[in-house]
């Protein structure tokens, strides 16, 4: 697993995630193994979030990811804000259907945050949230990085403060 691209851990998930012959205990095993790495962790969230397996996140599923807290906070909190942001782009461009499919990917990372309850992503997400208002602190070089403006910093910092108090 140490040695997955990311290409080959959205693969794997995939195949993983079709299989009917897992256990929760199993699949818990499988996924925390996986998320472990940069690469696993990234290729587990692309495949997961878009699929409807997000939906309705069993229990092996949320254990595999409380196992390992530090590997999976950030990642969580960018995918809430990055599909947000990206929602934001496509209403722009008149294009619903991927604004739509960003909106899902969003209300689904939201979900899983609310269900995973962790105490590192509750911090991750409040730095982001105050580098969203302020223009400052621990997230801005990320704002930056993507080019975000105030609206998209604006709704990140909305669905931020919405997420977090539900958890």
């Amino acid at each position: 697993m140490e040695n997955l691209t990311f290409e080959e851990a959205i693969a794997y998930t995939e195949a993983l995630l079709s299989r009917s012959d897992l256990d929760d205990s199993q699949l818990e095993s499988e996924i925390a193994t996986l998320i472990k790495t940069a690469n696993g962790a990234r290729g587990f969230f692309v495949y997961f979030l878009t699929s409807e397996w997000a939906d309705t996140p069993n229990s092996g599923v949320i254990k595999a990811l409380q196992s390992v807290p530090n590997a999976i906070a950030e990642l969580l909190v960018k995918n809430l804000a990055m599909s947000t942001a990206m929602a934001i782009i496509h209403q722009r461009t008149e294009n619903i259907e991927l604004a739509q499919g960003s909106d899902r990917v969003a209300k689904r990372t939201a979900l899983l945050i609310k269900k995973v309850d962790l105490a590192e992503v509750r911090e991750i997400a409040l730095q982001m949230q105050k580098s969203a208002n302020t223009n400052a602190g621990e997230y801005i070089s990320f704002f930056k990085k993507w080019g975000y403006d105030a609206e998209q910093k604006q709704a990140i910092a909305s669905v931020l403060t919405q997420t977090l108090a539900h958890v």
